[in-house]
Formats: structure tokens, sequence, C-alpha cells
């Protein structure tokens, strides 16, 4: 991790204990939780995935579209890091991927045939609970974490989850499993919206992604429902289409 300043992380921290806001959006949040990892330790990519109401993972956020698919793959073949991470609560540190298919024989071939070297895996929780976990994978540059950044980033994963956990009990009461159960049912509406301004624009999908996020905070709207304007009418959302 390169060295970063006290203020900059303190602003880090702010950005990911702040759910108290009105019309919180959890998908937005959730990417901005692994867009500011992945910069605070110049990550490759960084995925994160979250237990439904039924106790099993699932991808609900990603700084890249690449780390989405080998998410996905992860959770399909039920081995890889963030599983490890989320069943034992405990972080997954400094993994060569290259030396790991003893360990993970189907995902660590996929992972480093997607370009990438190492992982760390840190679990979403408070005291017992475990909610998720955060994958953060290095290139080949480099994506070795020292003694300094473990710490760092498993409070970054803690306090995430306590964010969650206090606005499912503060803002609505609700299940926290009810309401990650209704973000999971979004992120498919916001994967036909990607898909669609991609193709409108001949650009890739993640910066479709960008676009539609950078619409959504420049017209004070939740994410979800310019995704929905979106695949409905794309006429409702001039900027984009």
């Amino acid at each position: 991790m390169t060295t970063v300043s006290a203020e900059r992380l303190a602003s880090i921290f702010v950005d990911v204990a702040d759910t108290l806001v009105e019309q919180f959006d959890l998908l937005e949040f959730l990417h901005m939780l692994t867009d500011r990892t992945a910069d605070l330790v110049s990550a490759a990519a960084v995925g994160l995935v979250l237990a439904d109401k039924d106790g099993r993972l699932e991808f609900m956020a990603g700084s890249n579209e690449n780390v989405k698919l080998l998410e996905l793959f992860q959770l399909q073949t039920q081995q890889g890091p963030c599983l490890d991470a989320y069943r034992t609560g405990r972080p997954v540190i400094n993994v060569n991927l290259g030396e790991a298919a003893d360990r993970w024989p189907w995902f660590a071939p996929r992972a480093t045939a997607s370009g990438y070297q190492s992982v760390h895996a840190f679990p979403l929780r408070l005291r017992n609970q475990t909610i998720g976990a955060l994958n953060v994978f290095g290139s080949a540059e480099g994506g070795d974490f020292d003694e300094n950044d473990v710490p760092i980033v498993q409070a970054l994963a803690d306090v995430a989850a306590i964010s969650l956990l206090q606005e499912r009990a503060i803002r609505r009461g609700e299940v926290l499993t009810e309401q990650l159960q209704g973000a999971l049912n979004s992120r498919i509406v916001i994967e036909q919206a990607k898909g669609a301004i991609a193709q409108i624009h001949h650009i890739s999908v993640d910066e479709a992604f960008v676009r539609i996020r950078a619409y959504a905070r420049n017209n004070n709207k939740r994410l979800t429902d310019v995704a929905h304007a979106v695949v409905a009418d794309r006429t409702r959302v001039p900027g984009l289409a």
C-alpha cells in the first residue's frame, strides 16, 4: 500500500461510515466501498459479496467488470478467498494465485488467467456476525500487503459492516437480509442498464456504469431509479441516451 495521509484515510472512513443520509442507496454505497478500497491499496480490482436471506453469498459490487465475472465464478464453484473469509470470519492475506491451485483448483487458475497474481479477502463482520466479504486482487506489478495494511483494510470492512447494520436498525428496522435481497434484485436491472448504455454509445460496460452513476449523483437520483428509467424508456434520461 502506498503511504496514505491521515487526512485522506480519515475521509475514506467517514465516507464508509456515513449511511445516515436521506435516501440511502445501498448499491451505490457498496460500489463506493469497492472503489475506495481499490484506490486506498492500489489494487488491480476489488469485489464484494454479501449473504442473502438464506445465507448464500451473492456478488453485489466490483471496482470493474472483469472482477465481477471472477467473483461470480468463485461463487459458482464454491471455492475461493471470499468464501474462506466469510466461513471463518478471518482475513485471507497475501495468497500467491500462481501457487494456490491446491487450495482452490478451479478458482486460482481462472484468477491468474484474468491477470491477477495475488489475492486477499476480508470478512465484513461485527463481533460474531459475518455478513459478507471483500476481495482484493493484485496484478503482476505487485499487491502484497505488509503488516500495516491488513488492520487498515480489515477496519474498513468492519466499519462497512457496522454501517450496514446501523442503517438497518435506525432507518427501517428491517431484517438486514431482506434489504440485501432487494438490492440483489435491483442489481439485475442495473446490469441491463449498463448493457443498454454500452450498446448505444459503443463503449465498455465499465464506462457505461461510470456514466450511469455520474448521472444519478448529478441529478440527485437513486442508482436503481436511473437504471429502471434506462431500461423502461431511455428518453427519460436524456443525459445518458
